[in-house]
């Protein structure tokens, strides 16, 4: 517990990713609902619950333990087309957000691409500058050497 008493947020921390920003700590509530049922709908404790209330429901009926629902079991039926007409827009949802959310890194990406290439090209004309310069140089210390070697070797008489 903090200080004044109150427990810690449980929310993530904010992103520090442009795309991240934008898909997870500015998005509606109805996006991040979403994205936590089917995050949820799709994990294996969600197979393996549903696993759980599916056998209990049945060995619970057909053994006469409740007998709510006999045999075909209509009820179950309907939990489960009900559970599927929530879920499908749900997984539609998420599939959008997806969708979004890597074309948002892939333009991010590219745009970083971009700013990086026109550092490589403003390094690379640094580097001409300075090796033309270099050359320079060398093309002047040879002259130099030259004239100092000219006017050591004695006159010819």
């Amino acid at each position: 517990m903090s200080q004044e008493g109150h427990r810690p947020s449980t929310r993530r921390p904010a992103s520090r990713h442009p795309v991240n920003q934008v898909m997870y700590d500015q998005a509606p509530m109805g996006a991040r609902i979403a994205d936590a049922v089917t995050s949820f709908m799709g994990s294996w404790r969600f197979i393996i619950l549903q696993t759980v209330i599916v056998i209990v429901w049945i060995s619970g009926n057909i053994y006469l333990l409740f007998h709510y629902d006999p045999y075909p079991f209509i009820l179950l039926n309907l939990a489960f087309s009900t559970q599927a007409a929530y879920a499908a827009p749900l997984i539609l949802l998420a599939g959008n957000r997806s969708a979004q959310r890597d074309r948002l890194t892939l333009e991010h990406a590219a745009k970083e691409a971009d700013v990086e290439e026109k550092q490589n090209v403003d390094l690379l004309r640094g580097n001409r500058q300075i090796l033309e310069h270099v050359q320079a140089l060398e093309e002047r210390i040879l002259q130099l050497e030259q004239r100092i070697v000219s006017g050591l070797t004695p006159p010819s008489s």
